[in-house]
């Protein structure tokens, strides 16, 4: 599976089993770049696969929503375990980032 998918104007972004600081900047760079190139209005990221997260998965979601933000697009978040769900909601993103499917991923 690859890590991006573009359907029109969405782009989905399938995570890592370990969002950490290893993969972040990867991740930046290419969710960056295709943003920067062609026109993205829709940003999802797909925890289905992930089972940790650090704090750089934490700055780097914020980074991407933020950029959605400035060019007034729409960023969600899906296909979360239980201990993914409950970072994000320590962390205070789950107040300002959507959950486009609710269900828990086992």
């Amino acid at each position: 599976m690859e890590m991006l998918e573009r359907n029109g104007g969405r782009l989905v972004v399938y995570l890592p089993v370990e969002l950490d600081h290893h993969y972040t900047e990867e991740i930046r760079e290419k969710v960056d770049k295709v943003v920067r190139e062609e026109p993205v209005f829709e940003l999802e990221f797909d925890f289905s696969r992930t089972v940790f997260m650090d704090s750089a998965g934490i700055g780097m979601i914020l980074g991407r929503y933020k950029m959605m933000k400035a060019l007034s697009g729409r960023m969600m978040m899906s296909h979360m375990r239980g201990q993914i769900r409950r970072i994000l909601k320590l962390s205070g993103i789950l107040n300002y980032i959507q959950l486009e499917q609710e269900e828990e991923v086992v």
